[in-house]
């Protein structure tokens, strides 16, 4: 299943205000990748002059929230998406504008079936955070669920 890049960019937009503030902006959208990156500005710099260790997590963040809504956005109007958990790895100082690639790390018919089958189905999404030049500077493993309405 692939989405329109604009369509889920607005909708994290509308559901997500951080978004629409901080800058990020959604270059490939799928049920199996997203791409999401975040330009280079001084505000949003650290004390090495790169983007803040926040900045690094949003943008990690934000891509995996994006590939949830590509992958299960069908289902979302019988349950709430949630972080239950995040881990980020620093690897290198980044400087300039980021990149985080998000790959789901469940099949979605697995997570789907658990869903129809009444329990609250968990599964990673797994991001890596580069530089323009392609070298990795973090990657993060956020553990989404699907909480049924009840």
């Amino acid at each position: 299943m692939s989405l329109d890049t604009n369509g889920i960019g607005e909708t994290m937009k509308k559901s997500v205000p951080w978004v629409g503030t901080s800058g990020v902006e959604f270059a490939e959208v799928s049920a199996d990748r997203v791409v999401a990156t975040l330009p280079d500005a001084p505000e949003v710099h650290n004390h090495v002059g790169g983007p803040h260790a926040a900045m690094m997590f949003g943008v990690g963040e934000t891509a995996s929230g994006a590939i949830v809504v590509a992958a299960f956005g069908e289902h979302l109007g019988r349950a709430v998406p949630l972080v239950v958990r995040a881990e980020i790895a620093y690897r290198k100082v980044a400087h300039g504008p980021l990149r985080a690639e998000a790959v789901l790390g469940r099949p979605v018919s697995e997570v789907v079936a658990e869903l129809d089958a009444g329990t609250r189905p968990e599964f990673p999404v797994r991001v890596t955070i580069s530089n323009a030049e392609g070298v990795t500077t973090g990657e993060m493993t956020v553990l989404w669920t699907l909480r049924p309405h009840r």
